[in-house]
């Protein structure tokens, strides 16, 4: 059984329901969680807001955090996270913003670098990660984190 049945699995047992808001995955969380046979029944929906001015304009990550902080950050990972579970009505939703490569690192801020969001009725929280690999190895760990997150919220 997959990480995606497992969550999908829980989410039904529980009556609880999912959202995400990707960036660095492209979409690569819900494609997952949609890929298990009655996902429709917890998962909501989701917002692949690569471009900065979706963070801003459809989940609400403020214009200051994207000018200071920058979209790779906690601050960002935050308002991704809680900005799609209000926008979809969702029970609890992971959110993943990072830097996939091959190209577009720095010292401060690493190619690997991803930033995890989790927003449920308690509140939002974070995790950072730095994942080794191709552009496609890191992509595919930050999708297995973000659904291990759901599964640990699903349970909490």
């Amino acid at each position: 059984m997959t990480v995606a049945e497992k969550l999908v699995e829980l989410l039904k047992a529980r009556g609880v329901t999912c959202a995400t808001a990707e960036s660095c995955t492209g979409g690569g969380i819900g494609a997952a969680i949609t890929g298990v046979p009655g996902s429709s029944e917890i998962y909501l929906g989701g917002v692949v807001s690569y471009a900065n001015s979706v963070k801003n304009g459809v989940l609400g990550v403020p214009q200051m955090v994207l000018d200071t902080v920058g979209a790779v950050s906690s601050e960002s990972a935050a308002a991704m996270a809680a900005g799609v579970r209000k926008l979809v009505g969702a029970d609890i939703a992971v959110s993943v913003t990072g830097i996939a490569g091959p190209g577009g690192g720095t010292d401060a801020k690493p190619v690997g670098l991803v930033w995890f969001g989790l927003a449920t009725a308690r509140g939002v929280r974070t995790e950072k990660a730095i994942f080794r690999g191709d552009r496609e190895r890191i992509r595919q760990q930050a999708v297995t984190h973000a659904l291990g997150m759901l599964t640990i919220a699903a349970l909490d």
